[in-house]
């Protein structure tokens, strides 16, 4: 794969976009997604933050389409809603970017809805919320679900004896738990997409390690990654190119279904984007199939058996 950049996004014109998060990759997701002429509709839990993700935008692409939609992927209420209020505006849904996150926060804390907040983000959030717009995306044009995983992925494990760490709570095992966990749930969309007729993509992808909001989030004042993060910020690569494989799986043609993305240099850490290397863990079908259904009971989201 030569070295793809935004210059390379086909034309977005007509295509309706969700992007989750109004940070970081989000925001760098959005901006080229506008860019290229698409409609994005950017969702986030801050009203103050979206808008000026949105001006920011808007500035940088005259006449860009975009809005900002309250979203908090950590409250099924607010989850359900959300949907309600697309479903009413729009008639259809190309493009969903699941990309809003939690990182290794030092305490373990929960959800609305009492679930441990970095899976019932990073995971549980984002099921529920394809599921519930997935008849959009069913009507959508070539639509497509990407979600994002991360490098962390490959240490991660399905512990469904202690899902929502109430056992024990580390933060780095429960983040690349969660992780690992976004992972299966885009291979598993995929295989469930082509049995059951939906006519969905769905694709991951992860940013390797980037300069975002996100990666500050650690585990304490003096966690080695946060030293790092800050005092050497030239070993992360800048947010626009950690962008860059979330913006492949999401518009380009050679992205294929099932497929993972992620940089191409240094263990995937930083680079152009190109296929990554999956995790052994995430190819285990019956674990997949076991996530997705405790998913379902967790959540109250439910997908669809068979083509309608």
């Amino acid at each position: 794969m030569t070295k793809w950049t935004t210059s390379d996004i086909p034309p977005q014109d007509g295509r309706l976009a969700v992007v989750t998060g109004t940070g970081g990759i989000g925001y760098e997701t959005a901006l080229a997604l506008a860019r290229a002429g698409g409609s994005v509709i950017l969702a986030g839990r801050s009203p103050a933050k979206g808008a000026e993700a949105v001006e920011r935008v808007q500035a940088a692409v005259p006449g860009a389409k975009i809005v900002f939609e309250r979203l908090d992927l950590a409250n099924l209420a607010s989850i359900a809603e959300f949907a309600e209020r697309i479903g009413t505006a729009h008639e259809r849904l190309d493009l969903l970017v699941n990309n809003a996150g939690v990182m290794v926060p030092p305490t373990r804390r929960v959800t609305e809805d009492g679930f441990e907040l970095q899976l019932g983000t990073n995971h549980l959030g984002h099921f529920a919320l394809t599921a519930r717009l997935l008849p959009l995306l069913r009507r959508g044009d070539r639509a497509r679900v990407v979600a994002l995983s991360s490098v962390a992925a490959r240490s991660g494990k399905i512990d469904f004896d202690d899902l929502n760490a109430e056992k024990s709570y580390r933060p780095m095992p429960v983040y690349c738990q969660s992780k690992l966990a976004c992972l299966m749930f885009a291979f598993e969309l995929q295989r469930r997409s082509a049995a059951g007729g939906w006519g969905i993509t769905s694709i991951a992808a992860h940013p390797g390690v980037s300069r975002t909001d996100l990666l500050l989030n650690s585990a304490g004042r003096w966690d080695i990654n946060r030293i790092l993060r800050t005092t050497l910020p030239f070993l992360f690569q800048p947010t626009a190119q950690g962008a860059l494989p979330i913006l492949f799986a999401a518009t380009s043609p050679e992205a294929k279904a099932g497929g993972y993305y992620g940089p191409d240099r240094l263990g995937e850490t930083r680079g152009w984007p190109a296929a990554s290397k999956i995790p052994p863990a995430a190819e285990d079908r019956a674990v997949a199939a076991r996530l997705w259904e405790r998913s379902e009971a967790m959540t109250g989201a439910i997908f669809p058996a068979a083509a309608a």
